[in-house]
């Protein structure tokens, strides 16, 4: 049965804690974790400079699909997914809620070694009543293939505990663990968030911690282990 290592980090734009604009830093980090699927968020490129999410799947020969919810002067912006495996089919979500910044989710079907897992990926906004429309959006994802092997990750945003955000995840999916990737110099919240379905495919749930990845960015990836069943 294939086991796959999926990852979530939310990159800061390459911008570390040092105020340094680094691609570098941040392929390094990635190389770390040999991830086979990364969920990306705040992928910024930067106009006559660098594509940074086609410049990391060059980098890395993994395939990528793009998320954008920004398109500025200075360069796209938004969600990135990478991945080892042959992605089959994505769908992108406009998750964007009013006057905020807009936000998205990249919904991509991919093929496992010959099992097949969906992966959504997010960047949630910074608002709860943003949060909570968004959740349900997402929610309706997963409600309409129920049956299948999933995984939701990502930057969800969210601080509050026992917010409604959660709640109705977690009475979607069951809990998983939620350990602290922000700030990364010294992390005491858990922004970084990921939940599976069914809950045994997760395996273990981690924080990558290494000197380079606390200061590529100010969130430290989160690194799970899924084991997918032979049905």
């Amino acid at each position: 049965m294939p086991s796959v290592r999926l990852a979530s980090y939310n990159i800061h734009g390459g911008i570390g804690r040092d105020g340094q604009f680094s691609a570098g830093r941040i392929l390094d980090v990635l190389r770390e974790v040999d991830a086979d699927v990364w969920a990306l968020q705040e992928v910024a490129s930067r106009t006559g400079e660098i594509e940074m999410l086609d410049w990391l799947a060059r980098e890395t020969g993994l395939a990528c699909i793009a998320g954008t919810t920004r398109v500025r002067a200075a360069g796209d912006y938004g969600n990135g997914l990478l991945a080892r495996y042959p992605i089959v089919s994505t769908e992108l979500l406009d998750l964007s809620w009013r006057r905020r910044e807009p936000r998205g989710a990249i919904a991509a079907d991919i093929d496992c070694s010959g099992e097949p897992l969906r992966v959504v990926a997010t960047h949630l906004g910074l608002r709860p009543a943003e949060r909570r429309e968004q959740v349900e959006q997402l929610l309706h994802l997963f409600r309409q293939r129920p049956g299948e092997r999933a995984v939701l990750v990502g930057d969800l945003n969210e601080w509050f505990l026992w917010g409604r955000p959660l709640r109705r995840l977690h009475a979607y999916f069951t809990e998983t663990p939620a350990p602290a990737t922000f700030p990364s110099a010294s992390p005491f919240l858990a922004l970084d968030r990921l939940w599976t379905h069914p809950r045994e495919i997760l395996r273990e749930l981690n924080v990558h911690r290494s000197p380079l990845a606390r200061m590529a960015s100010d969130h430290l990836p989160l690194v799970a282990e899924l084991e997918l069943s032979r049905r």
